[in-house]
Formats: structure tokens, C-alpha cells, sequence
């Protein structure tokens, strides 16, 4: 599974679309704009890019975005709902080029939000920023989770079990996985070359979650906050590299 040169060069480019769709529809996210629009911000910058969307289609999902709200933890699907002040919004998209993908998503404020959500998004980051920390040569692949957990329960909150990570490359998943706990130091060394998308989901109550009735968007079983962040990262042998960063 490990990438050469040439292959993650190519995968720099799939990143620095996923990194501009990220950028436009972050400036697009204010109350009142439905995550329909926001799924038509992203599908023209793939335009734009020459890029192709590795989410349409992919097992029949309908739209280019996943759009997750408050306690959507992953795998919304954008409608005309529009957001309003005080929610937060997760937005995961990926993108194609010349076979090979790139992942990524964030968490976003919608306006103004409360101190616990703005707290749950920094923690949600801080722990995605210790999940690279730890892609380094010589690591096992359960560091990189054991990371997530460790920011994340500091902070009070609880880590979803069932939806993790994974290896990236000439598919959007590809082994192994990659979940967002630990115990540390088990499974694989990291290698150079090795692609990974890391994604903590962080809830700030109970992580037991649901899938609803459209067999796509997984929701917190009692109705709390949900935050998801991701990067596709390479382990090289001069430390991680963000391939979705802008």
C-alpha cells in the first residue's frame, strides 16, 4: 500500500482540490444557506479543477458533499434546509484526479455558536492535529488513534467507534483501517509512503449513534452535538504531510 513519488505527487493534486472545495464552501457557510448550495459550490470547483467527485454515486450516494448538522455525525445529504445561527455544520468531500483520491472534511460554526460547540470543533481539531503528530516513521498505526482518544476524552467528550479511517489511494478506501482509538503501540509500523485518511468524530454526549431510514446519515442516539474533521496525510521519512491541507 505504500505510494512512490510519483503517485503521491499526483495525489498532492487530488488534496489541492479537496483543500479549494473546503476553502469555498467554508466563505459560503452563513444562516439562511441550505447545504444544497454548498454541494453546488463544491461540484463547481471539481468542474473547474478537471477533478471527478469520489462521493457521487459512490454505493448510490446522491451528492457530491456530505453535509452533517448538530447531531448528524457523518454521511448527511444536502437538501434546501437552510442552516440558521447557532448551528454547526460538518462538510466531508473528496475528489479525483487521474485515479487518485483525496479526502477530507471539517467542522464549521454557522454564525455565532455557543461556547460548548466552539469547544467541541477546537477539540475536534486538536485531536486530528495529534492523530498527524503521531503518523511518524517508526510509529504503529493504533498511535494515530490512541492520539484521537487521548484529546478527545481529556476533553470530555466520546469518540464513535464504528465509523473510523483508512489507507487512500487509487480508491477512496483502501486498508487498513483507521480507528480513532487506541491502545497505542500496536499493528503496522508506518512507512514512507504510507497514505492514510485520518477522521476523528468527536460527540459531546453518549457516541451510540443510529442510521436513519435513507441508510446514509448517522445521527447521536440522544440527540447531542457531533463534530467530524479528516485529512488525507502521508507519512514520509521528513515527517507527516497534510495532502488536503490549503
Amino acid at each position: 500500500m505504500r505510494k512512490t513519488p510519483d503517485q503521491l505527487a499526483v495525489m498532492r493534486r487530488a488534496g489541492r482540490v479537496v483543500a479549494e472545495m473546503h476553502e469555498r464552501i467554508r466563505e459560503a457557510i452563513r444562516p439562511g444557506v441550505t447545504t444544497l448550495e454548498l454541494d453546488r459550490i463544491a461540484r463547481d470547483v471539481l468542474e473547474r479543477r478537471g477533478a471527478r467527485s469520489n462521493f457521487l454515486g459512490y454505493h448510490g450516494y446522491p451528492a457530491v458533499i456530505c453535509a452533517s448538522p448538530n447531531s448528524v455525525i457523518v454521511h448527511g445529504i444536502p437538501d434546501d434546509v437552510p442552516l440558521v445561527e447557532g448551528d454547526l455544520v460538518s462538510i466531508d468531500c473528496g475528489a479525483t484526479v487521474e485515479g487518485w483520491h483525496g479526502d477530507a472534511a471539517f467542522t464549521a460554526p454557522v454564525g455565532v455558536v455557543s461556547p460548548e460547540a466552539a469547544r467541541l470543533i477546537e477539540t475536534a481539531e486538536s485531536s486530528l492535529a495529534a492523530a498527524v503528530a503521531a503518523m511518524v516513521v517508526g510509529n504503529r498505526l493504533s498511535d494515530v488513534g490512541y492520539a484521537v482518544q487521548v484529546v478527545a476524552e481529556r476533553g470530555g467528550y466520546q469518540v464513535v467507534r464504528e465509523y473510523v479511517g483508512h489507507g487512500i489511494g487509487t480508491a477512496m478506501h483502501e486498508e487498513p483501517d483507521v480507528p480513532n482509538y487506541g491502545p497505542a503501540g500496536k499493528g503496522p509500523k508506518l512507512v514512507p509512503g504510507v497514505v492514510l485518511a485520518v477522521e476523528p468524530m468527536l460527540t459531546v454526549g453518549s457516541a451510540d449513534n443510529v442510521l436513519l431510514g435513507d441508510g446514509w446519515t448517522v445521527v447521536t442516539a440522544d440527540g447531542s452535538l457531533a463534530a467530524h474533521v479528516e485529512h488525507t496525510i502521508a507519512v514520509t521519512d521528513d515527517g507527516p504531510e497534510i495532502l488536503t491541507r490549503p
